[in-house]
């Protein structure tokens, strides 16, 4: 694999290698499992592609979260050196190539952006709309892929492409799970241990919420995972909210949900300090 940490530099691979538009996969480092689910799934897809790996500033509604992610470069370029093939390329920018001057776009999604993380973070998913459509210029893939974990980002991602980027597909990819079900992300590494050993609990609250779907008001399912989550301690639920999968439309009686429908159970808690989310299918039956 290749690592590149300018545009031009990725540009010429591009007209040594003859191929253009790759499978990406965008990250902010720290890979994990989750991570190289999704480059796999590019690397049986796709005849080239680019990982990215960048922490953006942007979308950071909290300073010290900033501050606090774990940047692991070293790590992650051995960890992807596994997987990527000759052609393939690793775009680690500085924030001075992703935004040589300040973003200043404002993009409005609407209902999908007004629910959930976008209202507990102000400002996020402006910040993921500037890092992807820039990375989206500068990369110019075919296709992309993202996990279901973040699933209110994938529901932005994938308007923002049918917007903006009509020719790159959106591919969204099962969130990997550890053994007791926590579902894997970056933040992990940063859980106490008495904090990481209760984790697991999230998961089966999740799937019990679920099962709860066709017998129980929508009113009791959402007091259930406050009583769940809230007992585990020095756990904290921020929100739970079932929603309609595609519009994230928010469901606030049983008597509005269709069987012919998918829904989502999405989750965000405290962990201690750290800050979790998590999300599961709903069907009804």
């Amino acid at each position: 694999m290749k690592v590149f940490t300018t545009a031009k530099e990725v540009r010429e691979h591009y007209r040594i290698s003859v191929l253009r538009h790759p499978g990406f996969v965008p990250t902010m480092g720290a890979l994990h499992e989750g991570h190289l689910s999704l480059v796999e799934q590019a690397v049986n897809s796709c005849r080239m592609v680019a990982v990215s790996i960048f922490v953006n500033p942007t979308q950071f509604n909290d300073p010290d979260d900033l501050l606090k992610y774990p940047r692991t470069l070293d790590a992650d370029l051995q960890m992807l050196s596994g997987v990527l093939r000759e052609n393939d390329f690793v775009f680690t920018p500085s924030v001075e190539e992703i935004y040589p001057e300040p973003d200043t776009r404002r993009f409005d999604f609407g209902d999908l952006e007004h629910v959930m993380e976008g209202l507990h973070r102000p400002g996020h998913f402006n910040g993921v709309a500037q890092v992807v459509s820039r990375l989206f210029d500068l990369i110019r893939p075919s296709v992309a892929f993202f996990g279901q974990k973040d699933f209110q980002q994938l529901a932005i991602i994938k308007e923002l492409a049918r917007r903006d980027f009509p020719k790159i597909e959106i591919v969204a990819c099962p969130i990997v799970r550890e053994k007791d079900g926590l579902a894997m992300s970056s933040r992990n590494r940063r859980l106490l241990p008495q904090h990481r050993e209760r984790a697991g609990e999230i998961f089966r609250t999740l799937v019990a919420a679920a099962a709860m779907a066709s017998d129980y008001e929508t009113s009791e399912i959402k007091e259930f995972v406050d009583d769940r989550i809230n007992m585990i301690p020095d756990f904290r639920l921020d929100y739970f909210e079932i929603v309609e999968a595609e519009t994230l439309v928010p469901v606030r009686a049983a008597i509005e949900m269709a069987p012919e429908k998918t829904y989502c159970g999405c989750v965000a808690l405290f962990a201690g300090a750290v800050r979790l989310i998590d999300n599961i299918e709903i069907r009804l039956h």
